[in-house]
């Protein structure tokens, strides 16, 4: 029987209900506390400290402590204790999982697989880690020789969001903690359950005392953030989350002129061609728009598809559609399960609304599902989109589908590149030569080509534009976490 509850947990110390600080399990300073909630349910999961800037600080302050030592460490020691900590999360991705499920609200399926996802980056890393190397530079003073090498920058504050809560911490993390670099994790008010959990394994693989250190919060977010962006003993920052939140950390950071890598918002373009496979192109755009239900940052947002083939490819889709189950995570066989927070719902509702004001026509659903208890949203289905909608301009982070109809791949290109933003990008045709050319006249950071997928630790994750910069993943991803140090040396007699 699957599991349906904390109480089936096999290993009961991976909830935890405190911050964690200098290895340690800590209440907040100002003994506030929060509730983290099922999102399915509605039912109350666990208490947590709702920690402060001072809590930050003393974070803050471990990890720096910390760091003295952990920077010269063996790359291959960091190595081992990032294959332990990922050996350990797919020993215990059951658990792992079930908690996931629980606070976040994604199906089990979908959640073991973000478990998997999440320790990839960790065996990744791990071999990244004994891959930092610097380089002789040809000197043009016979007279010189040059080289370089590579450091860990220092103290790397972590803040993940609540769509991924386990993925986006390790991905973070895991290069972090192979660089060199102690780190302080800042995950999202409803989602921390799984970043505590995280820390308990991270802390079972060996990390040394004061390297991973949780800062648990809710309704202190904007003080915690600022207090993370200001400390002088932060040298690097990583965020993933909104574009307006994303600007407000840089702005605090430029005080102490800080690294600093932004994942912010996107509006992914997902373009249908009339040369492809349309079981192609529907399945790969249930995967991309309903997903997580529709709350990934690589979401399809923008569905635009070639007037050709536009009626039928819609009709597909809405027979598909049908096909998808809603639900909690926890029941066998949805695919489609609550929206993580009351807010989400509120927004998908205006953006469907908007939609019918300006001439869109609802195929499918349209409404929240009032006879169910938690935040769930019909799997909704819109033809007649237009560049007056809002959802053209911004993402709508739900399982609600837009169809906007066009003539050219030059049209479309223009069409797709109208947005401030620049994260991911999905292309569904057969002509190879289109492909290409889609592809880099996308202004994007990623492009998926015949899928509806684009998550890969080998591959570098990020965006352009207002999407932030940086990257994670891939051999780049390690990168942000390093400064290089130029050595010049005279050989002169």
């Amino acid at each position: 029987m699957a599991p349906k509850s904390l109480s089936d947990l096999k290993r009961k110390d991976l909830l935890q209900s405190k911050g964690y600080i200098n290895e340690e399990w800590v209440s907040a300073n100002s003994g506030k506390t929060f509730d983290v909630y099922d999102p399915a349910t509605l039912e109350k999961l666990a208490t947590l400290p709702e920690m402060g800037a001072d809590d930050a600080d003393a974070a803050v302050s471990a990890a720096h402590a910390a760091f003295a030592s952990y920077k010269k460490t063996s790359a291959r020691q960091r190595a081992r204790w990032l294959r332990k900590w990922s050996d350990l999360c797919l020993e215990h991705a059951d658990d792992l999982a079930l908690i996931l499920t629980l606070e976040n609200g994604k199906t089990l399926v979908e959640a073991k697989g973000e478990v998997t996802y999440a320790a990839s980056f960790l065996e990744w890393f791990a071999g990244e880690a004994e891959r930092v190397h610097g380089e002789v530079v040809p000197s043009s003073n016979l007279n010189q020789r040059i080289l370089t090498f590579k450091q860990p920058i220092g103290v790397a504050a972590c803040l993940s969001p609540w769509n991924f809560p386990i993925a986006m911490i390790t991905r973070k993390v895991g290069a972090a903690l192979a660089a060199g670099c102690t780190t302080v994790w800042k995950p999202a008010g409803e989602t921390p359950l799984s970043s505590l959990a995280q820390a308990v394994l991270a802390q079972e693989a060996g990390f040394p005392k004061g390297t991973i250190n949780v800062i648990t919060t809710l309704n202190q977010v904007a003080e915690v953030g600022e207090a993370l962006c200001t400390n002088k003993l932060v040298k690097k920052v990583s965020f993933t989350g909104s574009t307006r939140v994303g600007k407000l950390l840089a702005s605090h950071c430029s005080g102490s002129v800080k690294k600093l890598s932004l994942e912010l918002g996107g509006n992914s373009p997902f373009i249908v061609f009339d040369d492809a496979k349309l079981e192609t192109a529907i399945e790969a755009c249930i995967l991309a728009k309903f997903r997580n239900s529709g709350q990934t940052c690589v979401t399809a947002n923008r569905i635009f598809v070639q007037k050709a083939i536009y009626d039928k490819f819609a009709d597909g889709l809405a027979t598909k559609i049908k096909t998808l189950k809603v639900g909690a995570g926890t029941e066998d066989g949805v695919f489609v399960g609550p929206l993580t927070h009351e807010r989400a719902v509120e927004k998908a509702l205006s953006h469907i609304s908007d939609a019918k004001k300006h001439g869109g026509q609802v195929v499918l659903g349209g409404e929240a599902m009032k006879d169910l208890k938690g935040y769930f949203l019909q799997p909704t289905l819109i033809k007649g989109m237009n560049r007056e909608m809002i959802t053209t301009r911004e993402e709508t982070f739900a399982p609600v589908l837009g169809l906007y109809e066009f003539d050219t791949e030059e049209e479309v290109i223009g069409l797709a590149n109208e947005a401030d933003v620049g994260l991911g990008s999905f292309i569904i045709t057969e002509n190879i030569p289109r492909a290409w050319r889609v592809t880099e006249a996308l202004e994007v950071g990623m492009v998926g080509v015949n899928l509806g997928m684009l998550s890969a630790c080998e591959s570098p994750f990020g965006g352009v534009k207002e999407s932030g910069y940086g990257r994670e993943g891939g051999r780049q991803g390690i990168e942000e976490y390093l400064s290089v140090k130029s050595m010049l040396i005279n050989v002169a007699n």
